[in-house]
């Protein structure tokens, strides 16, 4: 349970009046520290986490993972299953996937093969994210739960990300504080009790097994039990140890340094859980354990790692963008400012690493622990709005990597240019799915990060760091769209899944999103071209300008050309309202007609099932009405009922996806960036008129 700091509403009015005052700068530090968490208990599904975007290590009320396993998780840590031992489906190459009729050809895509069952599974499981290990308090041999634990209180420093956990166990005290390394994958402790002295308080360190086998592994990723399955060893040295985890093909190493006098050792008839013990006379156990590949230099003490974190987090706050909303008296204002900074503060923990994150960031896992390439716009684009260009550039280079695989892809399926897979692991390799192969909308995002990095950085290096990406991709889209012979237009489709992932694949063709999507890359395309003096082809123009005109019914748009009953069919009417996009996620598309979008608006307010909507559909919906003028409809879509952001701050993900849902994290980020930094034609902030808002360093939006 999240308890607020005491005097909440004086807090509150001296924190507006010291921003406020002589027109000063934002007081960045006091309104960051109103949103410290301050807890008395664990929460399953969402721990508390220290972390640096690739390395999250969650915990429970004791600032360690003592009652429950929560994860520590990576962005290198993976593995695979053996492949499958059946005849005939023994190694990648057994698989084939199915051949689908397109436009006049049989067209091959990497979608699950009945005939080749076990190939495929393992295909789309493999390889799946790790648990590097567990860390945990041992009480010398007791049988202690949380509930034995008195004065229980955790508090989460936000401007400097160090936890600090209290709490009295036979009438001791103990007190833990837990931080990350943001140069390493390092987790640093420092543990205070006169426990340690009577031999009843120590540290465990637990090694799982992989998991591989379900799609969402939450809350706790590893098993347990299977000890034969894997080999822990232990080296001591000087102050120190290393745990070597070996599980089948993958190998990495935890390398421990403690400060004073400490001992390590196998506990009794344990395979792999190792305690860790300070000297009879030490009240204070500091150590830190790094998780790597292999072992490396030291980190240094646990007051290193502590004061350069801090170092890292007070600049994450000072700079870049900032927003301070009328907290005092507005009960909306302050919830959705909770939001914010609870927000930035998880996604720099669990979504700016080398990789794209996936949907739950580092928490648990979701689809095996894979990332998802059509999510990487929502995923992202926050940190563009926001002046955060150094977290946007850790995995911003994954178009340039997967490149050589999206050429592949393409090639494969007799396309030029290069496709882009969708459910991904490290290497570019997309799992096998019927969505995963035929969803296109991931193909146009390179073109809108690559404009809005030209925005801010309009120089030779932007324009050549692209380059080969959009021409790539432009290529592809050409070659993808099929020219009707009858309606003397250019179709996508079918066999395609629009957004919304809802529709029947052989009957989707010109999907609205898609139609404009493909027009605005086609479009960015062109400018790289020109922007560098190069000729245009004429196929990216004569595609672009003969795109099939937005299907249309009864003065709407609909979510694809001949779609019947949309919107009386709960299966169309519900779930991502992507046909929304075409005006508020993207600019103005030519070909839109405002009347008839805001007829569109009307009825999707009017018809669709936001039950089910979950994740950036919400921000989604915030974009679109706050780009027709209505500030207040955006913050009740940002703060609606079935919007969930839980005591930590965590994503609630709703019916259809695990918790955390980070998409709808980074979407409120990107919504609330465009409010406040407005975009082409519109200067914000754009909020309700009775709101007094102040905001720095906003970039403007296309």
């Amino acid at each position: 349970m999240l308890s607020r700091p005491g005097s909440w509403s004086r807090a509150l009015l001296l924190v507006a009046a010291v921003a406020r005052f002589g027109d000063c700068k934002i007081d960045r530090n006091s309104i960051v520290r109103l949103f410290n968490l301050k807890l008395n208990q664990s929460d399953p599904y969402s721990p508390v986490q220290v972390g640096n975007g690739n390395f999250a290590f969650g915990v429970d009320v004791t600032g360690l993972q003592t009652f429950l396993p929560h994860n520590t998780l990576s962005s290198w840590g993976w593995h695979n299953s053996s492949l499958p031992a059946t005849p005939h489906q023994t190694a990648i190459t057994d698989f084939t996937g199915l051949d689908w009729w397109t436009h006049d050809r049989l067209v091959n895509y990497a979608q699950p093969n009945p005939a080749e069952k076990d190939i495929s599974q393992w295909l789309i499981s493999n390889p799946h994210r790790i648990n590097l290990g567990r860390i945990g308090l041992w009480f010398g041999g007791q049988n202690v739960s949380e509930e034995m634990l008195s004065e229980k209180m955790q508090a989460l420093d936000l401007w400097d990300g160090v936890v600090t956990s209290l709490f009295f166990l036979n009438g001791k005290e103990v007190k833990v504080r837990t931080v990350a390394s943001l140069q390493t994958d390092t987790v640093a402790v420092e543990i205070e009790s006169e426990l340690f002295k009577s031999g009843q308080l120590g540290v465990f360190f637990d090694f799982p097994y992989a998991s591989g086998k379900n799609k969402f592994d939450a809350p706790f990723v590893g098993v347990w039990n299977a000890t034969a399955n894997h080999t822990t060893t232990l080296k001591t040295k000087t102050s120190g140890a290393i745990i070597t985890h070996t599980l089948d093909a993958t190998t990495y190493v935890a390398d421990i340094n403690w400060a004073n006098k400490a001992s390590i050792s196998r506990l009794d008839n344990a395979m792999h859980r190792y305690i860790l013990k300070p000297g009879t006379r030490e009240d204070k156990l500091s150590f830190t354990t790094t998780f790597a590949l292999k072992a490396g230099k030291s980190v240094g003490s646990f007051d290193d790692v502590l004061d350069k974190a801090a170092e890292w987090w007070n600049n994450y706050w000072n700079r870049g963008a900032f927003i301070l909303l009328p907290i005092a008296f507005n009960s909306s204002a302050r919830e959705l400012q909770r939001r914010i900074i609870l927000s930035q503060y998880l996604l720099a923990v669990n979504e700016a690493g080398r990789d794209p994150p996936q949907e739950s960031g580092l928490v648990n896992n979701g689809w095996y622990g894979k990332f998802h390439m059509e999510m990487v716009f929502w995923h992202l684009m926050h940190w563009t709005l926001w002046d955060k260009w150094s977290l946007y550039d850790r995995s911003i280079g994954v178009y340039e990597r997967f490149l050589p695989t999206s050429f592949e892809r393409a090639k494969h399926q007799g396309y030029e240019g290069a496709r882009i897979g969708k459910m991904s692991d490290p290497t570019g390799r997309s799992a096998p799915g019927e969505i995963n192969s035929l969803l296109i909308w991931q193909q146009p995002h390179p073109m809108y990060f690559a404009e809005m990095e030209y925005r801010k950085y309009p120089n030779k290096k932007t324009l050549e760091k692209w380059d080969a990406i959009l021409t790539a991709v432009a290529d592809f889209m050409v070659s993808y769209a099929w020219y009707n012979e009858t309606t003397k237009v250019y179709d996508l489709g079918p066999p395609m899944y629009p957004v919304s992932e809802n529709t029947n694949p052989n009957q989707t063709v010109n999907p609205t999103f898609e139609l404009a999507y493909w027009r605005f890359g086609l479009d960015v395309a062109e400018k790289w071209q020109k922007r560098q003096d190069k000729a245009v082809p004429s196929s990216w123009q004569t595609v672009r300008d003969k795109l099939a005109a937005f299907p249309v019914e009864n003065d709407v748009y609909v979510l694809y050309e001949g779609i019947k009953d949309m919107w009386t069919t709960p299966e169309t009417a519900e779930d991502h309202p992507g046909l929304l996009g075409i005006y508020g996620w993207l600019p103005p598309d030519p070909r839109l007609n405002l009347t008839i979008f805001n007829n569109t608006l009307g009825k999707v307010y009017q018809s669709w099932n936001f039950t089910y909507s979950y994740g950036w559909d919400f921000p989604l919906l915030a974009i679109t009405a706050a780009r027709v003028g209505d500030a207040d409809r955006a913050v009740r879509w940002l703060l609606d009922p079935d919007n969930k952001f839980d005591a930590v701050g965590m994503p609630v993900g709703g019916t259809r996806v695990p918790t955390p849902y980070f998409p709808s994290s980074a979407g409120l980020l990107l919504a609330v960036g465009m409010m406040a930094g407005g975009w082409d034609g519109l200067e914000g902030p754009i909020f309700p008129p009775s709101w007094d808002v102040e905001v720095e360093g906003f970039s403007k939006a296309m």
